[in-house]
């Protein structure tokens, strides 16, 4: 059950990542979908590099977070404290997913589609964190 769930919880990751990597590639046209945001969009636009590096972070820290997933599945090497990390993954996607609606007024750009779709996505990818690393420890 571990291994299932946390390599599920991987690959949705890794898209999530490469959706946000994507957003660098095309431009503002994939800001605007992804919901990021008209002044997001238009700082692309504007050739700001505030938007990429933005997003550059996020991807990255993503794939990262992927890769502990992958580590608890036995997918690659034992990375360290991954218990740990993991309860901590599970923990910032699943507060992200709850905390949508305080915030969304920092975020007034974002359209409603993207907090509802985000936030459920969210809700998905930590409840199956939370099951693999619950499962890790009824398998000690």
């Amino acid at each position: 059950m571990a291994s299932m769930s946390l390599a599920l919880a991987g690959l949705l990751v890794v898209v999530a990542s490469l959706a946000h990597l994507a957003c660098i590639v095309i431009g503002a046209r994939a800001y605007r979908f992804m919901g990021a945001g008209e002044r997001m969009a238009r700082a692309v636009e504007a050739g700001k590099l505030k938007p990429t590096l933005i997003t550059l972070v996020i991807g990255s820290v993503l794939l990262f977070w992927a890769l502990y997933a992958f580590s608890g599945a036995g997918l690659v090497p034992r990375l360290p404290l991954t218990e740990l990390a993991l309860c901590l993954i599970s923990a910032v996607f699943l507060a992200r997913a709850i905390a949508f609606p305080w915030l969304r007024p920092s975020f007034p750009e974002n359209s409603t589609t993207f907090w509802l779709v985000s936030s459920g996505i969210c809700l998905v990818i930590g409840l199956l964190y939370a099951v693999g690393v619950a499962a890790l420890w009824l398998a000690r």
